[in-house]
């Protein structure tokens, strides 16, 4: 995993949970690797993957189990909520560079059509 310098690793280590869970990879109930396996594997401080699965778990995503680790805590409703909100996040961006090149609706959604046909 390449780390993108202009967002902070543990809101990227957050993402690709929440990509897993959406591509099905994770399901609710699945045990998610230990912080120390997360950090190996993708070469960051422990400190940092904890404050990431901290978060998930705040945000009702995963659930620790004293003594077994991290789970997913995912139903289909949550799910459908995750997605959403991934998407407008990406939308989002997708508009704010789409705006710095002063290109208009009009011909944003020409091209999203057309290459929407490929």
């Amino acid at each position: 995993m390449q780390f993108d310098d202009n967002k902070p690793i543990y809101i990227q280590i957050m993402d690709y949970f929440k990509y897993k869970i959406i591509r099905q990879e994770l399901r609710s109930s699945d045990k998610i690797p230990s912080v120390r396996e997360t950090a190996k594997k993708l070469d960051v401080n422990p400190n940092t993957v904890q404050r990431a699965y901290t978060e998930l778990e705040s945000a009702g995503i995963t659930v620790s189990r004293r003594g077994l680790g991290s789970f997913v805590d995912v139903d289909d409703e949550k799910l459908q909520i995750l997605k959403q909100d991934l998407a407008i996040e990406k939308v989002d961006q997708f508009l704010k560079e789409i705006h710095q090149m002063n290109i208009s609706k009009e011909n944003l959604m020409n091209l999203i059509d057309e290459r929407w046909k490929k």
